[in-house]
């Protein structure tokens, strides 16, 4: 299975990437996956680009075709203005429209204040819910004091279970739908109403 990490860290080294990387360790430890890093910062000019003249760069096409052809994702977004940064949202909205309907998706955030950490309930869960992707329960936020304290790491595992669990329930073999539209002739379901004896 594939897992696309999509990081919106601005510096090097990142905390926003740092903590995708730790997310996706957790993910491999529970299911193998294989991994690859997006880094937007990356992306940056090819993405205004592409807001402006409608045409990916071959970068930003490798890209977006890893995200739509991923089996899950986890997205880790740095917090600017109390939301999700400008590059992040601006990778999601050159996306395809349904690229991620059905997806599973593990959303994070990294800030410089526990304040913040609503972030993952009143952007980031409503952007991919709009996206239709298939948000796993536990998002984890990362503050600057997070970063060797108790509790980053139960998060991260508890999120990590989640999002292996859904990404191995979309590749199980799922058994071959019914025929629930079979046509039946109104005779005989007619002799199926008649009462006997």
């Amino acid at each position: 299975m594939k897992l696309v990490v999509v990081s919106a860290g601005l510096s090097v080294p990142s905390s926003t990437r740092l903590l995708a990387d730790r997310l996706a360790a957790a993910v491999d430890r529970r299911e193998p996956v294989e991994v690859e890093v997006v880094e937007l910062r990356e992306l940056a000019v090819e993405i205004a680009h592409h807001l402006t003249n409608g045409f990916p760069g071959r970068a930003l096409r490798a890209a977006l075709d890893a995200v739509a052809g991923a089996d899950g994702l986890v997205v880790v977004t740095p917090v600017f203005s109390a939301s999700y940064s400008g590059l992040f949202k601006s990778f999601f909205d050159v996306l395809d429209k349904d690229a991620l309907t059905g997806k599973p998706v593990l959303i994070a955030a990294t800030g410089g204040t526990a304040r913040h950490s609503l972030v993952l309930e009143h952007a980031l869960r409503p952007l991919f819910a709009y996206l239709r992707a298939v948000v796993v329960p536990t998002g984890v936020y990362a503050a600057s004091e997070d970063w060797g304290a108790e509790g980053l790491q139960e998060r991260i595992d508890r999120a990590a279970g989640e999002l292996a669990a859904l990404m191995s329930g979309l590749g199980a073999q799922r058994p071959e739908p019914k025929d629930e539209f079979a046509v039946v002739p109104f005779e005989q379901r007619l002799a199926g109403l008649r009462p006997t004896g």
